[in-house]
């Protein structure tokens, strides 16, 4: 097992090193405007994923996914002489869905937003249903009701009866 600090910055040097070799040396034309949004190593070096996006149509992405493929062999090659590493980690490319799944969730934001307006709109005019304030408040001292009750309390402590007792 390789440090995972290690392991990250080799998966930071290999991501450089691959966009860089796609933007001078890969010259095939299905390769569309692709950008390297990650790379991965595995802890033991030998396995690189690299994720990208490609700007375009379906038909781009399909083309830039098989010029990946096949510029695999060189890429890998550019990586091992630019990082000098003793074993050339295998290289993987995976399309990265995350601009996608970003897109989608602030679609859903912006329909729970307009909800909440249409929501707002309609309890603006809205009564309450019980009275306008309905929480308790503390009991007035000037009631009529709880100085009777206190009375009550004095009388029973004077006679020295417990009302509780049976």
């Amino acid at each position: 097992m390789v440090d995972p600090t290690r392991a990250r910055k080799l998966a930071d040097r290999i991501k450089v090193v691959v966009a860089d070799a796609l933007e001078k040396r890969v010259k095939d034309p299905r390769l569309g405007f692709v950008t390297i949004t990650d790379a991965r190593v595995t802890n033991d070096l030998q396995h690189a994923t690299l994720y990208y996006t490609v700007f375009g149509s379906d038909e781009e992405k399909q083309g830039t996914k098989a010029a990946l493929e096949s510029a695999k062999g060189v890429l890998r090659s550019e990586v091992g002489k630019r990082t000098g590493i003793r074993l050339t980690p295998t290289l993987t490319f995976t399309a990265d869905e995350v601009p996608e799944t970003a897109q989608q969730i602030t679609d859903l934001l912006s329909k729970a937003a307009e909800q909440d307006a249409r929501v707002a709109a309609l309890a603006a005019g809205a009564t309450p249903a019980g009275d306008p304030d309905p929480y308790k408040k503390p009991a007035d001292p000037d009631d009529e009701w709880d100085d009777d009750e206190a009375d009550e309390d004095e009388t029973d402590d004077e006679v020295g009866e417990d009302p509780h007792r049976a």
